[in-house]
């Protein structure tokens, strides 16, 4: 099995938008009608999702608009979104991505506006259009299995744009603050070209931005549309591929060269029931893992071990974390070196559907196979099996791939 990782390659030639990156993604293999079923899941109504094949400058590409109904453009705050996300039926692994970008795009707006982050209402942002879009996307990176997100320069346009505020500066103020660390230009087309969805994914998830990486092999192209009618194709080119892991640093099995601390500190006052909430908040703080262990203190006094395990550079986002939403009120850090296994993922057809596997691999052998629970989990549900069964079939299958 080639060590190889599923990513994806944006050309922004032409800017990139929520709907664009959504519209190529779903161009280059995510399924629309099961985008539409996980959309179904959200606790939010009053939309119509439009979707066409369409002409922009010669390339076919995919439109996706979302059609908000009469009242359906809400100003939302954070916490709203993110009572959204929790409350729907999506996978884990889609809600934290989604709650991660969520939590950016309101960072760079109570930059910008001078405020708290609790105090930030969305206005366009929070509109539906922009919650389909970002849970969108999460889904379809995921169902792709994407591990990694590179892009070319972004092309933002010029011009002024026309805001609940006014006018304002292309790009938006919003924009330019998540487009710190970001190469980008301007251009000759007065339009805005990159919004503040199609940054904040890219703020977010990116792993790099300008020439298509080495060990990048492209296997198949979609292209996202844009609304515009411009002289240059409105569209997002999509590459959709694998990259070696030899040209990745960041996905070299092995330790790791960067610095990352443990934090550890132990509770015996708290509710239990605010452990779930603080994990996910820890999560996105930008923790890589978070684990509870139930510990004896003093006095034989039972109680709970909050550990967290990070990037030094999220020190203290975590801190902030534990002190404001937790009952302790002090934690030791400590720093580790972290060894990781190469991972890729594959698709095993079953009699019912498919199934995605993840599999590991350490110094060229392979070390685990592992079905993704949640698809093995709607056919046992959809099929009234034991989810065992399924899962031992898509195992099976799936090793006798490897």
């Amino acid at each position: 099995m080639a060590d190889k990782y599923n990513v994806i390659y944006l050309d922004c030639f032409s800017g990139i938008s929520g709907n664009m990156l959504l519209g190529a993604l779903l161009d280059a293999g995510a399924p629309e009608q099961l985008l539409r079923a996980e959309l179904a899941k959200l606790p939010v109504a009053g939309y119509q999702l439009i979707t066409a094949s369409v002409d922009k400058g010669g390339i076919s590409a995919f439109y996706l608009d979302v059609k908000a109904d009469d009242g359906g453009h809400h100003h939302r705050n954070l916490a709203d979104i993110m009572a959204i996300i929790d409350q729907s039926a999506l996978k884990p692994t889609v809600k934290a991505t989604s709650r991660q970008i969520f939590t950016r795009l309101a960072e760079a707006e109570a930059k910008v506006h001078g405020v708290a982050v609790n105090e930030i209402h969305f206005h366009e942002v929070g509109a539906v259009d922009s919650i389909v879009d970002i849970i969108g996307i999460a889904w379809a990176l995921d169902y792709l299995g994407i591990e990694k997100i590179f892009a070319s320069r972004l092309h933002v346009g010029s011009g002024f744009v026309k805001c609940c505020h006014g006018l304002i500066p292309v790009p938006a103020p919003a924009t330019a603050e998540l487009l710190r660390g970001i190469p980008f230009y301007q251009g000759d087309i007065a339009k805005e070209l990159v919004t503040p969805t199609g940054a904040v994914v890219l703020a977010t998830l990116g792993s790099g931005y300008g020439s298509i990486p080495d060990g990048f092999t492209t296997h198949k192209i979609g292209y996202g549309a844009g609304s515009w009618d411009l002289d240059i194709p409105n569209v997002l080119r999509l590459y959709l591929g694998e990259m070696t892991a030899e040209n990745d640093r960041t996905l070299v099995e092995g330790q790791e060269d960067k610095p990352y601390l443990v934090v550890d500190t132990n509770i015996d006052d708290q509710n239990p029931e605010l452990y779930s909430y603080v994990m996910d908040k820890l999560f996105d703080a930008g923790a890589l893992d978070v684990w509870l262990t139930p510990v004896i203190m003093k006095k034989g006094r039972p109680a709970t071990q909050l550990s967290a395990l990070f990037n030094e550079e999220c020190q203290t986002k975590i801190t902030e974390v534990i002190l404001e939403e937790t009952t302790s009120i002090g934690m030791r850090f400590y720093p580790v070196a972290r060894a990781v296994a190469k991972r890729e993922f594959i698709v095993v057809g079953l009699p019912w559907g498919e199934v995605k596997v993840k599999i590991s691999s350490y110094r060229g052998k392979i070390c685990n196979v592992a079905p993704e629970y949640e698809d093995c989990r709607k056919i046992a549900e959809e099929l009234g099996l034991p989810l065992k069964v399924v899962q031992h079939l898509a195992l099976k299958e799936a090793m006798s791939i490897c």
